[in-house]
């Protein structure tokens, strides 16, 4: 990856105060209103002890993975199609690819900052413990993001315009929103809306993640959803994908 490409991307990336909000900073702020429910820091009975905060700590991390994936990626890849700057590199000795590969890992990184703001704010104000199984709630991590950016790649391959992009990212947007557990968290959902959530990758996401901050090691049939959604929608997002 050319290095160049990928400190520009990141400077412009740092120039865009709506997607380092909605990234970075709205999940943990929402986390932070949740906890602020006195209700919601009492444990639950329905939860196995938990709270309610406890319950969006996953919720949140995945909160921004999916803005960065649907939202903010997809908006800047189709942006650079449209306005033929994707065509433009195909002639100089950065290739395309490049600026693919540093947009994506751009956005990543993000959404791992906006992942460890969350489990900052849920553990220093509270009192939300720590991954318990620490090694399968980073490997639940790396495979959320992983999945997020390659839904987000579907989306730029698929939309002509930045218009289009933004409009079929928020068609996505909601209804990954839900599966992830904002409206109703995957512990507190009837069984039955609970296994169908686990076959979206959010809601295996949202699933690992929980398991592994109890201490357990994420299931290894979310672990699979999460990674047969990456294979899959990167195999769709590179055979739809033009560069211009």
């Amino acid at each position: 990856m050319n290095t160049a490409v990928l400190r520009t991307e990141a400077r412009l990336l740092a120039r865009e105060p709506g997607s380092l909000f909605w990234i970075l900073l709205f999940p943990s702020l929402l986390l932070a209103i949740l906890g602020a429910v006195p209700a919601f820091r009492e444990p639950q009975d329905g939860l196995g002890g938990l709270r309610i905060v406890d319950t969006y700590v996953p919720v949140t991390v995945l909160v921004g993975m999916i803005v960065a994936g649907v939202q903010a990626m997809p908006a800047g890849l189709t942006g650079y199609r449209e306005h033929g700057i994707l065509r433009r590199l195909s002639t100089t000795p950065v290739r395309p690819s490049a600026l693919l590969s540093a947009q994506m890992l751009v956005h990543a990184l993000a959404a791992l900052l906006s992942a460890l703001l969350a489990l900052a704010v849920g553990r220093l104000a509270y009192d939300v413990r720590l991954p318990g199984q620490p090694y399968g709630y980073l490997l639940a991590l790396v495979l959320a993001v992983l999945v997020a950016l390659a839904l987000g790649s579907v989306i730029s391959a698929v939309s002509r315009t930045v218009r289009i992009a933004g409009a079929v990212g928020t068609a996505v947007f909601f209804p990954m929103l839900f599966s992830a557990g904002v409206w109703l968290p995957v512990q507190a959902m009837p069984d039955l809306m609970a296994d169908i959530v686990g076959f979206t990758p959010f809601g295996a996401a949202a699933q690992a993640l929980g398991q592994a901050m109890t201490g357990d090691w994420p299931g290894w049939s979310q672990l699979g959803v999460m990674a047969a959604w990456t294979l899959v929608l990167s195999v769709a997002a590179a055979r739809w994908f033009r560069w211009e």
